[in-house]
């Protein structure tokens, strides 16, 4: 099967590191690309590559503001990927739940021990 380009599909575009770090960036707010070089610590040129392809998914919008660009993220557009992630939840909650009997049958029985080996 052949993959997705990475402009044309949300979960594609942030499967790159650099990009969910700038995404991490802009869940505080508004941001300048200035601002998100000095946040990821990458040249420029590199920052404004990696918003393109966040901005063809719809994953940021931009807004000029003077001379500057500032970025924010497009909830909706996240959207199918919080979904695909919340169906991963009650298995989660399942699992931590049983961990969580293991772990009191297991105090139960150092407590029944009397001294703790």
């Amino acid at each position: 099967m052949a993959r997705a380009a990475t402009t044309t599909d949300v979960f594609n575009a942030v499967a790159e590191p650099r990009r969910r770090e700038i995404l991490d960036a802009l869940a505080g707010g508004e941001r300048s690309v200035n601002d998100l070089v000095e946040a990821v610590g990458l040249a420029q040129p590199q920052v404004s590559k990696h918003l393109r392809v966040l901005r063809e998914v719809q994953a940021v919008d931009v807004r000029d503001e003077g001379r500057r660009r500032m970025y924010r993220l497009n909830g909706p557009a996240l959207e199918p990927i919080h979904a695909w992630v919340s169906g991963f939840e009650r298995l989660w909650a399942e699992r931590f739940d049983r961990l969580d009997l293991v772990l009191e049958d297991l105090k139960r029985k150092e407590e029944g021990d009397g001294h703790g080996t």
